[in-house]
């Protein structure tokens, strides 16, 4: 079991609680992934009760294991920008992304994005690590961003398994008036241009649970629920039934009553790796989707 009194970012530190090969209490137990455990064999940075020893020592439940995770340059340019922090532990930083931001840097834009502020922050407070997101938002979707503080809860978070299931809430406010609740199962593939997506037979499996929470019959106020995450999957969906988002120009929503896509990540639930239990966060909808509900009568 964790020794949460003796966490911090970059040390891990597991009381066993059976007898067990260390190596096996690694993989199985603190779900420390393959490639992590090359990384502890070659740098010898894992004791136990204080003293190194090799994968095939067996282990007790008296023993204590700690691991050092090494400390981490980060090459891009810090930025103090005010990021507004939700949520944070020794593994997680959860931050409200407002729109018209892009998260990572790209050719386009090397600044002003969501990892040069985390840049800022993780210098000001110390974090000598690089910043991993666990999610992304497009750059004019707004709301709720998971950042791992260390590679180990990077890991965890991104395995393909139903235990670190994380649970994304959005809202939008899209065209035409929408049905109750209803499920979109509809593939989804990159375009030529690289930029779009679209509904194709060929695609990846893509499904989008909604819910109406107010229409009439100029528009709709959702909320979606993804059981799978891919690029651009709520606004292509909605799309492709004929309720394109407003503000979305990429796929065909109404450019009249607000700059950018109504799109708000209001909610997530994720498991915190080491504290060992769901989180959930949730945040409240920008200024500008609130005065585009007034103006369609959705207040």
């Amino acid at each position: 079991m964790w020794k949460i009194e003796s966490q911090r970012y970059d040390q891990l530190v597991w009381q066993c609680k059976e007898e067990n090969k260390l190596k096996s209490e690694l993989l199985d137990k603190m779900n420390i992934s393959v490639r992590m455990l090359c990384s502890i064999k070659k740098e010898k940075s894992v004791t136990v009760n204080g003293k190194y020893v090799p994968m095939h020592t067996m282990v007790c439940g008296t023993d204590i294991i700690k691991i050092e995770l090494p400390h981490e340059s980060n090459e891009y340019e810090a930025q103090q920008m005010g990021i507004e922090v939700l949520y944070e532990d020794f593994d997680l930083l959860v931050v409200e992304k407002p729109f018209g931001m892009v998260v990572h840097p790209t050719r386009n834009h090397l600044e002003n994005t969501m990892l040069n502020a985390l840049k800022y922050y993780f210098d000001e407070n110390g974090i000598k690590s690089k910043v991993r997101f666990v999610n992304r938002l497009d750059r004019d979707t707004s709301g709720i961003l998971i950042v791992a503080k260390n590679a180990y809860a990077h890991s965890v978070l991104t395995k393909d398994t139903s235990m670190w299931e994380m649970h994304k809430k959005y809202i939008a406010v899209v065209e035409g008036k929408l049905d109750e609740s209803g499920t979109i199962r509809l593939p989804i593939i990159k375009s030529e241009d690289g930029i779009r997506r679209m509904v194709d037979e060929n695609g990846q499996e893509c499904v989008t649970h909604y819910r109406t929470i107010k229409s009439n019959e100029r528009a709709s106020f959702v909320e979606l629920e993804l059981e799978t995450g891919r690029t651009h999957q709520i606004r292509v969906h909605m799309s492709a039934i004929g309720h394109p988002i407003f503000g979305d120009e990429l796929y065909g929503g109404n450019m009249d009553f607000i700059e950018r896509q109504a799109l708000h990540c209001i909610e997530l639930g994720f498991y915190s790796p080491r504290l060992e239990k769901e989180i959930r966060v949730k945040t409240k909808l920008h200024d500008d989707i609130t005065e585009l509900l007034m103006k369609l009568g959705l207040n």
